[in-house]
């Protein structure tokens, strides 16, 4: 079945999202260390059929690429490279960490849990894809 991957890039943790097979609803998959994705991506796509992969873009309020832009267009280098037949889009990633935290409070996840860098990591990675999916759904 085909799947979406969403993927919230950071210099230690990545957060992993995947679509349905029918490309609407993202659900958060995953937080693998940097150093890993590659692999993580390699492996899961041997299981699923990966059609597209969204990769957060962090950008400042001006629409000119954040500090934390270069880690990722390094990523995204490795990515090509390593992962050629995967094509990948880039969906603006501002405000994706605050919505993670609302999501998690709004859910009712107790404080403890909200500091977890990884729940974070995944469900912003959710987002980052959700929005990709609700752009492309309301295209049709």
């Amino acid at each position: 079945m085909d799947r979406i991957l969403g993927i919230d890039y950071g210099r230690k943790r990545v957060g992993v999202a995947v679509s349905d097979p029918l490309g609407i609803f993202a659900s958060a998959l995953d937080t693998v260390p940097a150093a890993k994705i590659i692999d993580y991506i390699k492996n899961y796509a041997a299981k699923e059929t990966v059609t597209r992969i969204v990769v957060g873009y962090p950008m400042n309020m001006d629409n000119k690429p954040s500090e934390a832009a270069a880690d990722v267009d390094v990523f995204l280098k490795n990515l090509a490279k390593q992962i050629p037949g995967i094509p990948v889009t880039l969906e603006d990633e501002r405000f994706t960490s605050v919505l993670a935290h609302r999501a998690m409070i709004d859910g009712g996840m107790k404080a403890k849990d909200r500091r977890d860098k990884n729940s974070v990591d995944r469900i912003s990675a959710a987002i980052i894809l959700q929005s990709y999916l609700d752009k492309k759904n309301n295209g049709r």
